[in-house]
């Protein structure tokens, strides 16, 4: 078989060139759903403490489980989206994830928002690698990188508007919390509903007898996941910059106001990132966004006061566009469209795990202000930048 270079595009995708229906699609899809999951999640752990009388260990506890119920599902649900109908896992993931918001509304105690936060995580991990692989099969490699681009800031443009919906409710609702759990639930089921739009892409396994539908995987996806994976072990919770924000001194709403000018920030560069990866290879411009994540956790880490939180968080909202849409479409390109779904599921859950790892690591060496976990992973960011800057990773790369 013919070796090629899929991290340089065989062409250059027109301005003009039309997204498929289905990115389309996919992009409100998780743009309403996003706006439910973020509307949530200034006020979950105000909920859990102060109507649930939770402690830090719970929230803690709640989060951890939910995490990990994702990442163990990428891997699984990679599998499955190249075995059989990818639309149903979709649409499964994005309505467990629609109950989920509302079950919450019920609870008295919270092992039930344990329950909800794990249904609602594993809906991410049975939908994540489905949908990316469908948005993968439907778009040629060269207009990869614009289709994940355009996704990731449709998604996130959800992220930006969903906070803001809180706390306008927040403070609309006299301050109670209870009643935003069900309010949720309405943009959620939008986001479900739109999935009846959604097209299986011609090509898309139906059933497959092998076990690896497509394949064994090329020995330059294992490279970049490697690689990739080293990077994750470093790229701890952003609940944790959070954290660190707060004690810069920044007070509870301005702090929801900034983290919505990141995500307004990973929104609006999403796609130019994307387009710029059709252009350059996907692997230079994910190594410019690790380098770009190391400027930022070292600048939290040396940060004097609070001031620095604002522009910080714009320079990791350009660190999260450069790698997630593109990161995404450059693991697409390094193997077949059979494959799609196991190779991005492999990828992804790999990643939750090892960031559930560094979570652990950076909690337990937190201290009294946080400093050294950021200095910590924006070191080992800044070696992994240049090491991927100048590791040759497409002499395996063969679809």
């Amino acid at each position: 078989m013919r070796s090629r270079d899929h991290s340089i595009p065989s062409r250059v995708p027109s301005e003009t060139a039309r997204l498929p229906r289905n990115v389309i699609v996919l992009s409100w899809v998780s743009f309403f759903q996003d706006a439910a999951s973020e509307m949530l999640y200034p006020v979950l752990p105000l909920f859990l403490t102060s109507v649930l009388g939770a402690g830090p260990a719970a929230v803690g506890l709640i989060e951890g489980v939910a995490e990990g119920t994702a990442s163990a599902l990428k891997g699984v649900s990679g599998r499955l989206a190249d075995r059989m109908k990818r639309r149903p896992l979709v649409a499964a993931g994005y309505g467990l994830s629609s109950i989920s918001k509302g079950l919450i509304a019920l609870a008295t105690g919270w092992p039930l928002v344990l329950f909800c936060r794990a249904l609602d995580r594993a809906g991410k991990g049975l939908r994540t690698s489905p949908r990316d692989a469908l948005i993968a099969s439907a778009t040629p490699p060269e207009l990869r990188g614009r289709a994940f681009g355009f996704h990731r800031a449709a998604d996130t443009a959800g992220a930006v508007l969903g906070p803001l919906i809180g706390l306008a409710l927040y403070e609309l609702l006299d301050h109670q919390l209870r009643p935003l759990f069900g309010i949720a639930v309405i943009p959620a089921l939008v986001s479900t509903s739109l999935i009846a739009f959604v097209h299986e892409t011609p090509g898309t396994p139906a059933r497959s007898p092998s076990p690896h539908a497509g394949g064994p995987l090329p020995r330059g996806y294992w490279k970049t996941v490697v690689i990739l994976t080293a990077f994750a072990l470093a790229n701890f919770s952003d609940a944790l910059i959070i954290l660190r924000a707060k004690q810069l001194g920044l007070a509870f709403v301005p702090l929801m106001l900034a983290y919505t000018l990141y995500n307004a920030s990973y929104a609006l560069l999403s796609y130019p990132a994307g387009s710029l990866s059709d252009r350059v290879p996907k692997q230079r411009v994910f190594a410019a966004g690790i380098g770009v994540f190391a400027v930022a956790y070292l600048g939290f880490a040396f940060a004097p006061g609070a001031a620095w939180v604002w522009p910080l968080l714009i320079i990791y909202g350009a660190y999260a566009a450069l790698t997630d849409g593109v990161g995404k479409a450059w693991i697409s390109g390094l193997v077949s469209r059979e494959s799609a779904g196991t190779a991005l599921g492999y990828y992804q859950g790999a990643g939750g795990v090892a960031s559930v790892i560094a979570g652990v690591w950076a909690g337990l060496l937190w201290g009294s202000d946080g400093r050294l976990p950021f200095i910590l992973s924006g070191v080992a960011a800044a070696v992994i930048a240049l090491v991927l800057a100048r590791v040759d990773l497409r002499d395996s790369a063969a679809r």
